[in-house]
């Protein structure tokens, strides 16, 4: 069981560091969304079952949500068929 605690704070690490480097907002978002759901698994390791909830409700679901409406609201992610000119 250490062995998969430390493999998901290894996991937590690299998404961290891999969104400070990320060219697309798109991917940056991905990204963010995948730490969120490590960081709720860590959570429920810790036995705090209400925060690893919270965590993957808000941090994966409502606030990914809102990054994704965000950028197709500003014209970031461009609809499939779309090229750029």
């Amino acid at each position: 069981m250490l062995i998969f605690e430390y493999i998901l704070l290894g996991f937590l690490v690299l998404c961290a560091i891999s969104v400070s480097f990320s060219k697309s907002l798109l991917n940056s978002i991905i990204i963010f969304m995948s730490y969120s759901l490590v960081m709720s698994l860590i959570w429920i390791l810790l036995e705090s079952p209400d925060l690893a909830i919270t965590e993957a409700a808000v941090g994966a679901g409502v606030t990914s949500l809102l990054f994704f409406v965000a950028l197709k609201k500003i014209h970031a992610m461009q609809e499939e068929g779309e090229e750029d000119e």
